[in-house]
């Protein structure tokens, strides 16, 4: 039965309890439960801070990536945050998108937080505000914006078990009054708890943070969920206040609800009260016009272009400008150093990642503007792991990406059948939601072939890290091995394998088979980099003006862990150096969602902070650069000059194998 509208309380009345119970929990990781008769649609929720991925990891519907959160934190702009969440609401339409799992306003109390470049800025008045804009502007399309994560989650080592304690001034002046900003100025129709435990309770379960400030200081009357796979309790979370514990199907709800009904642990109006809340996110998302359970299909590219391009742009902060050498001028010679120059660095990791619907690297957007020579040299590696092979790799039938084929046998197999064939352009492969009605259980193989044309002969270095086991081929001579023995490594949300690299030489111009053998997670087993002085130098001086492209990357900066320290990855401190020293007309661009170490600082004339910058990352780099856009943004965060630095280093963390805990 479909329906204009619901009426909270009358669908309450007619729920039988088993229903209500269903509603209290996810049908699967990304919607709700269903209740067809009485016109209760399942809805859809999707990441993220920075775009809508949709609900696919593997082979996703293409998206428009958004400059990361501290980079909309330095724009200092609410009108153009404001029309961000606008995009973002747009986007989540067209991919039948009901509840959108963002904006995130955690402080950064450390530059090392794996989630920081997620959130606005270390400053709560500053985040609340700008949050406020963007979800006003989600909203005004009808779709439903979720803050997140309340509260205190600065920290992703041991996230589940962290025990964060802090005094009540700390939490009501820092960590909850961004929150506080975002409920009086925007009203947000979902809040998501936080993974960790404040003072001794889980955030989920925790009755003073969730029934006695939000509700009933607060008045917040919107719907509260978990994050995925943090609800920790069956009656402590019900009657903290806990609604919807994600994702599906139930752990902590379901059978043992019921149980604690029987026994009394909960009561009827305790349920009801969840289930009140529950509907009326659901009488929204009726109301919105989305449909139920539709496709999902890829926004508007061309309305999207130049708002990225403005937010991008917007947020590039100036750090140094000696002697005005900025802006270069577009008729002179110009050398960009970088190992990834090349490679569009848009977003950090984890919940971040979205398939991008196009990306400029800087390396483009800056040949775009000048008029005279470009002159590139790799530099020096600095990637924690090998770039991603997107956009080199052609079929077998020969469009752009490589083909996949699915099988439930090994290759060592004589009797193996071809199940499923999948072609996609994107070599980072999450499977975490790939389903075929052949393959029974979580254990099956996959050859991942294409054909990989080299424009410059010599040693090329081919990388694979895995959930499971895995083997890499060129032209049938196996160059990796990554199932004979493994080391574990933080790929895949940490459950995954380093990165095993091979190398091998290859000619230009000639066309090679590259093909991995894939075995999925029951299969598994379980340093530096070098300057390259040849070509670096004499592209330096040969050059009018140098761009220095340095930073970090969703490798680097993401979900499910921490940063070790500021420096930057391999030889990216020598390789400023050095070319700083070959030609004094050099810019060095930093990529990164949150403060580097900069010991180079007095050795560069010119210094911009460009952070995650979404699709348009690579032409607001050039805008700049090149003088067609002033660099307004201002600094969201204190960048210290050694993490020592940073007030909290003394008392940021404090480990324990039994109590996890970290003091305020």
């Amino acid at each position: 039965m479909k329906v204009a509208t619901i009426d909270v309380e009358s669908v309450l009345s007619q729920l039988t309890t088993n229903e209500k119970i269903s509603l209290l929990s996810g049908s699967s990781f990304w919607h709700t439960t269903a209740i067809p008769r009485l016109g209760i649609p399942s809805l859809r929720m999707c990441d993220g801070p920075n775009g809508i991925r949709g609900v696919q990891h593997f082979n996703a519907v293409p998206a428009s990536c958004l400059p990361c959160g501290t980079a909309l934190g330095a724009t200092w702009d609410q009108e153009l945050v404001a029309a961000a969440g606008r995009l973002m609401g747009d986007e989540a339409r067209v991919k039948g998108v009901h509840i959108l799992l963002g904006p995130t306003v955690n402080i950064q109390r450390s530059p090392l937080g794996g989630r920081g470049f997620e959130s606005y800025s270390e400053d709560p008045v500053l985040s609340g505000t700008l949050a406020a804009a963007q979800i006003r502007g989600t909203q005004s399309r009808s779709l439903a914006a979720t803050i997140k994560h309340f509260v205190c989650n600065d920290l992703e080592h041991e996230r589940k078990a962290v025990n964060v304690m802090v005094s009540e001034r700390a939490l009501r002046e820092i960590y909850l009054l961004p929150f506080q900003i975002v409920l009086q100025e925007s009203d947000p129709w979902a809040l998501m708890t936080s993974y960790n435990k404040v003072n001794g309770i889980h955030a989920s379960e925790d009755p003073k943070l969730l029934k006695q400030i939000l509700y009933d200081e607060w008045g917040y009357r919107g719907m509260l969920m978990s994050n995925w796979f943090g609800t920790y309790s069956t009656s402590g979370a019900i009657k903290a206040g806990l609604d919807l514990e994600m994702p599906g199907p139930s752990t902590w709800r379901g059978f043992a609800l019921r149980q604690a009904l029987r026994c009394n642990k909960v009561t009827i109006d305790d349920v009801d009260a969840r289930v009140r809340s529950v509907l009326r996110l659901v009488k929204h998302a009726v109301e919105s016009g989305v449909p139920e359970m539709s496709l999902t299909e890829v926004g508007d590219v061309a309305a999207a272009m130049p708002v990225l391009r403005k937010l991008a742009s917007s947020s590039i902060v100036l750090l140094k400008n000696e002697g005005r050498i900025l802006p270069f001028q577009k008729d002179k010679k110009v050398a960009v150093i970088r190992p990834n120059v090349k490679i569009a660095v848009i977003h950090g990791g984890g919940s971040a990642i979205v398939t991008p619907s196009y990306a400029i690297s800087p390396y483009e957007g800056i040949k775009r503007q000048v008029s005279s020579t470009l002159t590139y040299a790799k530099g020096a590696d600095a990637h924690k792991q090998l770039p991603p092979m997107n956009g080199l790799l052609r079929t077998p039938s020969g469009k752009a990406g490589f083909l996949m084929k699915f099988y439930t046998e090994p290759p060592t197999s004589a009797s193996r059948r071809l199940v499923d064939e999948v072609e996609t352009d994107d070599t980072m492969v999450y499977l975490t939601d790939y389903r075929h009605e052949l393959i029974a259980d979580f254990l099956y193989y996959a050859d991942l072939v294409a054909f990989f044309e080299p424009d410059v002969t010599g040693e090329y270095n081919f990388g694979l890290p895995v959930y499971g086991t895995g083997k890499l081929y060129v032209d049938g001579k196996m160059v990796v091995d990554n199932a004979s023995r493994q080391t574990p490594g933080d790929s895949f949300w940490g459950a995954g394998t380093r990165e095993e690299q091979g190398t091998i030489f290859l000619e230009a111009g000639r066309a090679y088979e590259i093909k991995v053998e894939f075995g999925t997670a029951p299969t598994q087993t379980k340093g530096g980099a070098w300057v390259y002085e040849h070509g670096r130098r004499w592209v330096a001086k040969a050059a009018d003006q140098v761009v220095i492209c340095v930073g970090l990357s969703e490798k680097w900066e993401s979900e499910g862990f921490d940063r070790k320290d500021m420096d930057l990855p391999g030889f990216s401190d020598e390789l400023t150096r050095r070319v700083a020293s070959a030609n004094l007309n050099t810019a060095v661009v930093i990529q990164s969602g949150t403060p580097v170490r900069m010991p180079w600082v007095d050795q560069v004339p010119a210094i911009i902070q460009a952070w995650y910058g979404g699709n348009e990352a690579g032409n607001a780099i050039a805008d700049v650069l090149f003088g067609d856009v002033n660099p307004s943004g201002k600094l969201p965060l204190r960048f210290p000059v050694h993490l020592e630095d940073n007030p909290a280093f003394l008392k940021t963390i404090e480990y324990s194998c039994i109590n996890c805990k970290r003091s305020q």
